[in-house]
């Protein structure tokens, strides 16, 4: 399996799950799982290509973390609307995950068929495909906060269901994440010798939890309209936060020739 073969792969995924995400709207329940669930398994068989085409798990390049990234938006969609119907959250996935397919797809990245000692441990894998998932869950949350921020005279029955939404999402993001950095502290310490080091990445990784655990102990604490507006906007902070720890580290003068996550700037 080569980049090559992304296109037969990706583009038939991303019909199924437009109309997976269109079956959504007219309550055809089973039509809708069935189908968003089969994009994902086409989606699913191109990287297990990729996984042993090249050897290794395709997550080390920025163009292999879009790919898993354009892979978990519909699971954690489906999930999503599994657990509590709701019908635009596969909308919304599939959108974003057609966002990064067609990155990839314009921006094809050159793929090599080893990894640096540091990516072999067995700790990798699951701490990045964690992340991922939880980076997924975070942007749902994220585009209902600014819809509820943009959106004048909602129903107070409306707004209660999209607070407790964007509550499940960031629960649920949060837990995984919480994972994913222990997954990060095992793998740390097998490639260097020590579970934190402090490096640029690790450093933005904290702030961006300790803001979503922020946000889960402050919203539901006597709530008012001013105070749910406040971590509304702070849910956003939040997700600048992780968009941070997840590429802009790669630009700042801190990380250049000194961070140990830099690997993956291509």
């Amino acid at each position: 399996m080569t980049w090559s073969h992304f296109p037969y792969f990706a583009l038939p995924a991303v019909l199924f799950w437009i109309v997976g995400a269109w079956y959504s709207y007219r309550e055809r329940r089973f039509s809708t799982f069935a189908l968003t669930a089969l994009g994902i398994l086409i989606f699913f068989a191109y990287i297990v290509g990729m996984w042993i085409s090249l050897e290794r798990p395709p997550l080390r390049t920025m163009g292999e973390t879009r790919l898993w990234y354009s892979f978990f938006m519909p699971v954690a969609g489906l999930i999503t609307w599994s657990r509590w119907r709701y019908r635009w959250i596969l909308s919304f996935s599939t959108l974003m995950a057609l966002v990064f397919v067609c990155i990839n797809l314009f921006k094809p990245e050159i793929h090599s068929t080893t990894l640096m000692p540091a990516l072999q441990s067995p700790w990798f894998a699951p701490h990045v495909i964690v992340y991922m998932f939880c980076y997924a869950l975070f942007g749902a949350a994220t585009c209902v906060a600014v819809f509820m921020l943009a959106k004048k005279n909602i129903p107070e029955v409306t707004r209660i269901a999209y607070y407790d939404m964007i509550d499940n999402l960031v629960n649920v993001g949060l837990s995984f994440m919480t994972f994913g950095m222990l997954f990060g502290a095992l793998w740390a310490k097998e490639a260097w010798g020590t579970y934190w080091a402090w490096d640029p990445k690790e450093t933005w990784a904290a702030i961006t939890w300790l803001c979503y655990l922020v946000y889960v102990h402050a919203r539901p604490h006597r709530p008012t309209p001013a105070r749910n507006r406040f971590c509304l906007w702070f849910l956003i902070i939040s997700f600048a936060c992780l968009q941070m720890c997840w590429w802009g580290i790669n630009y700042l003068p801190a990380a250049q020739g000194k961070s140990v996550h830099t690997y993956n700037i291509k």
